[in-house]
């Protein structure tokens, strides 16, 4: 497998530094032209990215230029893992985070001989994903009729868990705490073998992490998009599969008669409550829905983000709800063998029978476990010794 990865890598010239090179000599295209014996044209097409030099040619121009060739080549993978992030409140994302996320990618590559889907048919995506508030209605009502569900009704997590696995995505739930972490989920796209892998935190609030899962759907949905356009569209899936239009036409009405500032957001709070949803959702699917029907957006008081505050407050992370019986470590965190049959029984995912088969078939220590699930290495040999 390796070998073969080998070979689909592709090379280009590293334009930038060549043409930096070709200044500080104090040359001309023509002057390299006539030192390599090729013509000027040539030149000009390998510093803009129109052919490769051959491979004498490239280590004369390396010598030409003094220019390692690490230095004047850039190794490109035609299949790098697509990597999207659900960020921590106040996080940005910068390049170390995209590439420990590929890197992780790249070790997932070895699970996916293991996967027991169906190989011969992939699973449907939409074609033209988009923000179109018309367009959301129709495609989050098509996801709850296949999930079982009626316009209105509440979706919870067995609704979700159930269409991942319909979509072939493998979940891994994993404990990475709940401060001091750039993401809180992460959606793995792996070109060569089209699968599809979700990283989700247990360590988060119920409603958000119900929310997340939602947005992780609308990421498996539409592989097609990348960077902010993706991001912006699986949130806006997420909101309008948890709260959809029928919802929100009735909620305006309720929220507008309601007499005083602070009764409209109490009982904005108490509608995300019956849901398990957040109150931020609520208000701004009211609100998109009074865009969409022309009609005038409601406006609620500051003390409305103080109420969904004290709102977040009554909920419990998803790993306290999982393991809250469980006899827990000095970190709070359960045995390697709870953690794991609890992850299996909730989210129904084969990712731990995957790697499990693959770290016995292959003799693989703990240092494999620590990168695909990101975790400290100490962690990783509990992981590691109860599925060996």
């Amino acid at each position: 497998m390796t070998f073969a990865y080998t070979l689909r890598m592709q090379k280009r010239l590293n334009t930038d530094k060549a043409q930096q090179a070709i200044e500080k000599a104090g040359l001309t295209q023509t002057a390299v032209a006539d030192a390599l014996s090729v013509s000027k044209e040539a030149v000009s097409q390998w510093l803009n990215a129109k052919s490769f030099p051959r491979p004498n040619k490239l280590l004369q121009l390396g010598k030409l230029l003094n220019l390692a060739f690490d230095e004047l080549v850039i190794k490109e993978d035609p299949f790098t893992p697509k990597v999207a992030f659900r960020k921590m409140k106040g996080t940005k994302t910068k390049d170390h985070h995209i590439e420990n996320a590929q890197e992780i990618g790249r070790f997932l590559r070895h699970l996916v001989p293991y996967l027991p889907f169906d190989t011969l048919e992939m699973p449907p995506v939409l074609k033209s994903p988009s923000c179109d508030y018309d367009y959301l209605r129709k495609v989050t009502a098509k996801v709850r009729e296949d999930i079982n569900l009626g316009l209105t009704d509440c979706v919870d997590f067995t609704h979700l868990i159930r269409r991942f696995g319909e979509l072939q995505a493998v979940v891994v739930p994993v404990m990475w705490g709940s401060k001091k972490r750039h993401e809180n989920a992460v959606h793995i796209y792996l070109l060569d073998s089209q699968s599809t892998w979700v990283y989700l935190n247990l360590d988060t609030n119920i409603h958000d992490f119900k929310f997340w899962m939602a947005h992780e759907l609308g990421h498996c949905l539409s592989p097609s998009l990348e960077g902010d356009e993706a991001e912006d569209f699986a949130d806006a899936f997420a909101a309008s599969l948890l709260y959809p239009h029928e919802l929100a036409e009735k909620a305006y009405i309720s929220i507008w008669s309601k007499p005083t500032p602070a009764a409209k957001i109490a009982h904005v709070v108490d509608l995300a409550d019956q849901l398990t949803i957040s109150p931020y959702t609520v208000f701004e699917q009211v609100n998109k829905y009074a865009v969409a029907v022309g009609k005038p957006e409601i406006k609620l008081s500051k003390a409305f983000h103080g109420a969904v505050t004290n709102f977040n407050k009554r909920y419990k992370n998803v790993s306290e709800a999982l393991f809250g019986d469980a006899e827990l470590d000095d970190h709070g965190k359960p045995s390697a063998r709870e953690y794991i049959a609890k992850a299996e029984d909730t989210f129904e995912t084969p990712f731990f029978e995957l790697l499990r088969k693959y770290l016995k078939e292959h003799n693989k220590g703990s240092g494999f476990v620590q990168t695909v699930l990101d975790m400290p290495l100490l962690d990783a040999w509990s992981i590691h010794a109860e599925l060996t």
